[in-house]
């Protein structure tokens, strides 16, 4: 007898293994409500589907050629043994229009903001990590890259790089030589609308390699485009000088680089003491303090032609040549 009820034993327990209320439930609140909870039960099956066919369809991610100038002297990491500089084969600089405002190196942060990174923990890594960075980088660095080829990061490009494919000039925060305005003055606006040959140095070495560039004893024919074409093409001066003595001292010589680049040239020589960032150095160049660069600009802030150190025979026939495509590209659009 014990052998026939266990069969019924074993069926009732699979029965309370397989109780459930919702069945009752859902019969209490009609068809409408089983076919919700039936939907709920496909829905999941359904999002994984289209996940899975989104993941399917997705794009292979776009591919980032490294930098041209990965392997140059910097004034932090790896040392270099041997550098030769090459022409750049692509453009440089931001990838974003500059917006007057930007890099001034001002801390605008209210009270509350100030307060509220000074207990972040994340905001204290990244700051110790800078301090980091620039305690660890050695201080003749870039004296000592200039035995490559006396500094030059890189060679000029064989003609300027179309305007659709260029990216931009920064915008930079200085004062000018402005005796009645001495309050800074941001780059961007200086340089819309007009082809700028824009020269970017700190100190005289680095000057000296921007003048045999533009100067009009080493580059007659530009002068000449630049003095034919006074309403389109201009040069611009950006005096680099982080450090707070050179700094002292530019003001104090004011007045002989006033006489030395002419009045009209007063409000386009910029004096920036900071702002710039290793992030604008990378993008456009800026790889040693110690070295001139040479950028020629157009009216929409996009470099076309770029270069460094010490000028070369193919180079200053080259910014001449790209100066003057780029000047009657300007006359072209204000006639437009």
């Amino acid at each position: 007898m014990s052998l026939a009820r266990r069969p019924r034993l074993m069926c009732l327990l699979c029965q309370s293994r397989s109780f459930s209320t919702s069945y009752r439930f859902l019969a209490e609140q009609g068809p409408t409500a089983a076919k919700t909870a039936a939907k709920q039960a496909i829905q999941p099956k359904t999002n994984a589907t289209a996940a899975t066919a989104t993941t399917t369809t997705q794009k292979p991610p776009k591919f980032i050629p490294p930098s041209q100038l990965e392997d140059a002297p910097r004034a932090y990491g790896k040392r270099v043994d041997e550098f030769t500089p090459k022409p750049l084969s692509r453009p440089i600089g931001m990838p974003l229009p500059p917006q007057p405002g930007e890099n001034t190196g001002i801390d605008l942060r209210s009270t509350s903001q100030r307060r509220s990174d000074f207990v972040n923990y994340d905001k204290h890594l990244e700051r110790r990590k800078e301090l980091t960075s620039k305690m660890a980088r050695p201080y003749f660095r870039d004296w000592g890259n200039l035995r490559f080829h006396k500094g030059k990061t890189f060679i000029a490009p064989p003609r300027p790089f179309k305007a659709d494919l260029s990216l931009f000039f920064p915008n930079l925060y200085g004062q000018t030589l402005l005796k009645i305005d001495r309050s800074p003055h941001d780059t961007t606006p200086a340089l819309h609308g007009k082809v700028s040959v824009v020269s970017v140095f700190s100190g005289v070495w680095g000057e000296n390699q921007t003048k045999s560039f533009v100067a009009k004893a080493s580059n007659p024919e530009l002068d000449k485009v630049l003095e034919e074409n006074k309403g389109v093409a201009q040069r611009v001066w950006v005096n680099v000088e982080e450090n707070t003595l050179k700094a002292w001292l530019i003001k104090m010589f004011t007045g002989g680089v006033r006489r030395q680049i002419g009045e009209p040239n007063w409000a386009r020589y910029f004096v920036v003491r900071k702002g710039i960032s290793e992030d604008i150095r990378e993008n456009i160049g800026l790889l040693n303090r110690s070295v001139g660069y040479v950028y020629l600009v157009d009216g929409d802030c996009r470099i076309r032609w770029a270069s460094s150190g010490p000028s070369e025979d193919h180079e200053r026939e080259g910014l001449v040549k790209a100066a003057q495509r780029l000047v009657e590209e300007e006359k072209v659009r204000k006639k437009s």
